[in-house]
Parts: structure tokens; C-alpha cells; sequence
């Protein structure tokens, strides 16, 4: 009971800290707040310290920035969010107007994300089903495509062929319900392709639990065995499925600008550029309180999947020892991806051409040019050195705080909440504000909360991992936590975290594109990907090639981190138990000899 409590205040503590940080934006960004909103009202208007002081007056910010935090916070107790500086208009109603609008394009993202997850598990799930399943994984081209294509990318692709030129569906705006189908695609398509192959990991160990073995051998179909280890698979899932509900709501911000959508993530976002304070705080505070919610959910929703197995310490490993999968695809896209970035490098990114603007593909330019006439190859090429070491640094550097905060859920678990409510695009803001704007902006925004999934991973597989059988037995033989932590634990938790943050890798490079995208990030004449695709945008119906280089790279890289996920499998030692025949399953004798674990109640 005391650790929930004590759990709870470090959440209300990390809540009210965030909330605080950023009703200190305007003042840490060492700019007059008054002049910011006077130029956002008024652009032509004379910036004079009378004008000024009047504003200040008419703001209440004249007291200060403490001055105006406990103005806020006294409010909210009578349900007063304030009145924004901008507008002027009741601040509540608009936040929950927005708050709405993101639930409903969330709520219908994961609808997609689900079904493109449930199509990349299909073939695991089929093969498991008949007993066939010899360590292959379905789904991993189709995956790797889906994840490391960017969301802003995909939505001005939806936008301008189904949406203008075929006239399918409405493009622009938020009318209806059919006005959310472009969108809900656009978010939907990447993070169901996360979702499907941290799934697809799992889901044979599942097949090759002594329960699933027993079941088959009794004559259960293979459709009700498949529901079951599905079942058993998810619960290690929720908690990044929490994860990205609030991403889906909160970091949705480029597709609401492709796509005009009055959504909660936008919202927050042009306050942060107006420095629009109460709709800054109340958007900020609508996060952090969903964040809690889902994280919640997901909780309760995995104790109720998993039963009474994860108190009794009666599940099985999800992590066997098993042939590491991949083959030769790793270093066949591995050289394809340095054969791009060396003939890249060969060329001038920035050597102009004014009468070879916009030129297809060619012999001269063989990812054609952009509206300056530069070489997109080489544009793409110098790009990389940038956007694929930054990539990995801050993929390492997460990795390692993720497995280190992950061992310790009391302490992470509240840092994970918190860290996920806030979109990357806000923290970009408040690092700008403390640390000025650069080209460190966006790696250090996008490290602050890139370790969070894993670490949510890390604490997830952990709690499931105690309570095994062999966990429990070794226990009963004398072993100390230091034993159980280095010989049992982390063997079976890091390397599918590992595989975790290989799969994330193109996320990131994705982040740092999408802060580029929306101006946050390098700045012209720098070759970076996400810079690349905000500047061939607007030609992109003229001149698609000029967006699909970037894209296609970026595609590239996801496919080579999902076969390298493959390849990072513990392999059987000879001390190893025998575990599977030759058809990739245990025999039947073994496994009716063997007590069911999780199928037990």
C-alpha cells in the first residue's frame, strides 16, 4: 500500500514539475512574453514600452513568472483554465475541443494500427497454429517499409493522390468522420508495424511453451491455440500499446498540419510558438493526465490477461534460446545503404544549377535534382553522416537508460509517464528555451524521450521474467539477486530490448526528420533527411523523386535494423536443454510431461 502511495506522489511531483516547466517557457527563453503575444496579435504594431506594459497589465504577468503559475494553478481548482493571451477566448473549452478531436483520430489510428499489426503477425500466427514454426518470422520487408516511412510523408502522399487527384476522400480540414481516415492511415500504418513486429518476436516462444505443446497434442485446433498465445503474447506489449496512445494524440503534430486538424498536438504546438501560456499549460496538463490514464489501463489490462500465473510465479520464458534469423538480407541491405551514402559523398551537395531544376532520374543525377538544380544523391549521401550517426548515438545512449531505468520500474515507471506525455516537439521547444537553438536541438530532444519505450519494455519483460518457473526454482536452490540478475535475467530481457532498439532506430532518424520537417531541426543549406523532404514537399506531385530519395533511404535503413533484429537471437548452447526436432517443436512425450504454466489456473 505505502509503495503505491509513494508511486502516486512521484507521479503528481514529475506532473506538477512538467507543468511548471513549461509555465516557465516564455521567461526561459529570455524573451519579453508581451512582445512575443503583441506580434502574435499584431505584427505591424509598434513594440513601445507603453504598449508593452499594457499588455503585461492586461496578462497579469507583470507580478512574474511565479506570479502567474499560482494565478493558473488556483484557477484550475475552480475549474478556470484562464483566457488565452492571443485570442482572448476561455481556454477550457478550446483545449477540450482539441482534446476531442485527438481522441477520435487516436482512437481510429488505433484501429489501423491493430489490423497492420494483426497482417504482420499473420503468417507467425498461421504457421504456429499447424506446428510448422522452425524460427522464420513473417511480415519483416512489409514492416520494415511501414515503419520507416514518416508520418508526414505518408499523410502529404495520402493528401495528394487519394485525397486531390483521385477525389476519394476529403484531404484537407476535419468536417466529419470521414475526414479522419487519411490521417488515421498516416499514424496508424507506422506504429502497427512496430507494434506487429515486436509482436511477431514473441509469439514463438508462445507456440513453444509446454501448455501450447500439450494443447496441440490433445487435439485443440490450431485457431483456439493461436487466440491463447496471442493472449499471452500481448501483456508484455501493453505498456508500449500505452506508450503510443498518447504518442497518437499528443506527438500527431505534423499530420494535423498536413492535414489541417484542429488536434490537441497542434494546439499545443502554436501556443508553444505564440508562447500562448494558459493553452500551453492546459494542453500540456490534458497529456500528462491521459499519459496517467493509459498507463493505468494498460496495467490493469495485462494482470487481468496474465492471471494468476504472474503472482504465483508459473509462467514460462517467452525468451528461449533459438537460431538467429536474418541470413545474408542484413549485409545486403547494409551494402546498399553505404553504396548510396559512398557515391553520395562523391558529389557536391550544394553545387548549384538553376537549368537542371527539378530533373528526373538520370545518368548525370540518379536520384534526380531538386528545385535548385542540387544533386539529390548527394544531398542524400552527405545527409546520412549526420542523420544515421546521430541516429545511432542517441539509440545507444537510450538503449543503455532503458535497461538501466528498467530495472528499477519504481523509480522509471513514473519517469515513463511523464516523459511520454510530452511530444518531442515540445521538448524541442523547451530545449531551445534553455540551451538556444542549433543543430543539437533535435538530438537532444529526441534523446530525452526516446529511452521511455524501452524502458517500459525492459520493466515489462522483467516482471513476466520473475515470475517463471525456472526463475522460481533457481531461487529455491540458493541463488542471490546478483546471480538471478547477471545469469538469468538480463540473458533472457536484453536481447529482445536490443531488438527493441534496432527497430526503433529508423523511429528516430524518423524524429529528427519530423523536427526538421517542421522547421525545429538543421537549417538550409544542410542536406538533412528531414530537411529534404520539408524543402521537395511542395513538389512533390511535380517532382515526386525528389521526396521518394530521402524516403526510400530512410526505407532502406528500416529493413536493414528489422533483418539485424533478427540476427540478435540467443543462440543454443550444448549445455542447453533440447528444446525442438527438426520441425521446430518440442516432442509431445516432453511437453505432456511438463506442467502447462500459463494455461494452468
Amino acid at each position: 500500500m505505502w509503495q503505491r502511495v509513494a508511486g502516486a506522489g512521484w507521479r503528481i511531483l514529475l506532473a506538477v514539475g512538467l507543468v511548471c516547466g513549461v509555465g516557465l517557457l516564455p521567461w526561459l527563453t529570455r524573451t519579453d512574453p508581451a512582445y512575443t503575444v503583441l506580434k502574435a496579435r499584431s505584427a505591424e504594431r509598434e513594440p513601445t514600452p507603453e504598449v508593452l506594459a499594457d499588455i503585461r497589465r492586461q496578462l497579469g504577468i507583470d507580478g512574474g513568472p511565479l506570479h502567474v503559475l499560482t494565478g493558473w494553478l488556483g484557477g484550475l481548482v475552480r475549474g478556470d483554465a484562464g483566457r488565452s493571451w492571443i485570442s482572448g477566448a476561455d481556454v477550457l473549452p478550446d483545449v477540450t475541443r482539441a482534446l476531442g478531436v485527438s481522441l477520435l483520430l487516436m482512437g481510429v489510428a488505433l484501429l489501423v494500427a491493430v489490423l497492420t499489426a494483426g497482417l504482420i503477425c499473420a503468417r507467425t500466427l498461421r504457421l504456429g497454429a499447424r506446428r510448422r514454426l522452425g524460427g522464420r518470422r513473417g511480415g519483416g520487408s512489409l514492416s520494415a517499409v511501414l515503419a520507416s516511412l514518416p508520418e508526414f510523408l505518408v499523410a502529404s502522399v495520402l493528401a495528394t493522390v487519394v485525397g486531390v487527384q483521385l477525389g476519394w476522400l476529403p484531404a484537407l480540414g476535419w468536417y466529419g468522420p470521414q475526414w479522419t481516415l487519411l490521417p488515421a492511415l498516416a499514424l496508424g500504418l507506422p506504429a502497427g508495424a512496430v507494434l506487429g513486429r515486436l509482436l511477431d518476436d514473441l509469439l514463438p516462444g508462445a507456440f513453444g511453451e509446454p501448455w501450447a505443446l500439450a494443447a496441440a497434442a490433445r487435439g485443440l485446433t490450431g485457431r483456439s491455440i493461436a487466440r491463447q498465445a496471442l493472449r499471452r503474447c500481448v501483456p508484455a506489449l501493453l505498456p508500449n500499446f500505452g506508450l503510443f496512445v498518447v504518442g497518437l494524440t499528443g506527438g500527431a503534430v505534423a499530420v494535423e498540419q498536413v492535414f489541417d486538424i484542429p488536434g490537441l498536438g497542434r494546439t499545443t504546438l502554436q501556443a508553444a510558438l505564440a508562447q500562448d501560456l494558459p493553452v500551453l499549460q492546459s494542453g500540456t496538463l490534458a497529456l500528462v493526465l491521459l499519459a496517467g490514464l493509459a498507463t493505468g489501463a494498460t496495467r490493469v489490462a495485462a494482470r487481468l490477461l496474465t492471471g494468476p500465473a504472474l503472482r504465483d510465479g508459473a509462467l514460462s520464458s517467452l525468451h528461449r534460446p533459438a537460431p538467429p534469423a536474418g541470413g545474408l538480407l542484413p549485409l545486403l541491405y547494409g551494402a546498399l545503404l553505404l553504396a548510396v551514402v559512398g557515391f553520395g559523398l562523391t558529389r557536391d551537395p550544394l553545387a548549384l544549377d538553376t537549368g537542371q531544376r527539378l530533373r528526373a532520374p538520370s545518368l548525370d543525377h540518379p536520384f534526380g535534382t531538386d528545385a535548385l538544380g542540387r544533386d539529390l544523391l548527394a544531398r542524400v549521401g552527405h545527409g546520412a553522416l549526420d542523420t544515421l550517426a546521430l541516429a545511432a548515438a542517441i539509440s545507444a545512449a537510450a538503449l543503455l537508460a532503458g535497461v538501466l531505468l528498467g530495472l528499477v520500474p519504481r523509480v522509471s515507471a513514473p519517469l515513463v509517464d511523464t516523459v511520454n506525455s510530452v511530444p518531442p516537439v515540445l521538448v524541442a521547444l523547451l530545449v531551445t528555451a534553455v540551451a538556444g537553438s542549433g543543430a543539437a536541438t533535435p538530438a537532444l530532444a529526441v534523446g530525452a524521450v526516446a529511452w521511455a519505450p524501452l524502458a517500459a519494455h525492459t520493466s515489462s519483460l522483467l516482471r513476466q521474467e520473475r515470475a517463471t518457473l525456472h526463475i522460481t526454482a533457481t531461487k529455491g536452490l540458493g541463488a542471490g539477486p546478483v546471480h538471478l540478475l547477471r545469469h538469468e535475467l538480463l540473458p533472457a530481457v536484453v536481447p529482445p530490448v536490443l531488438r527493441h532498439a534496432l527497430l526503433r532506430l529508423p523511429g528516430v532518424a524518423l524524429a529528427l526528420a519530423s523536427l526538421g520537417f517542421l522547421g525545429l531541426g538543421a537549417q538550409p543549406p544542410s542536406p538533412e533527411w528531414g530537411l529534404l523532404l520539408a524543402e521537395n514537399q511542395p513538389y512533390a506531385e511535380r517532382a515526386p523523386w525528389a521526396v521518394l530519395a530521402p524516403a526510400a533511404v530512410l526505407a532502406l535503413l528500416g529493413a536493414l535494423a528489422v533483418s539485424a533484429a533478427g540476427g540478435l537471437r540467443r543462440r543454443p548452447t550444448r549445455s542447453s536443454p533440447r528444446q525442438t526436432d527438426a520441425a521446430g517443436q518440442r516432442p509431445v512425450a516432453e511437453a505432456e510431461r511438463e506442467p502447462a504454466g500459463f494455461g494452468a489456473r
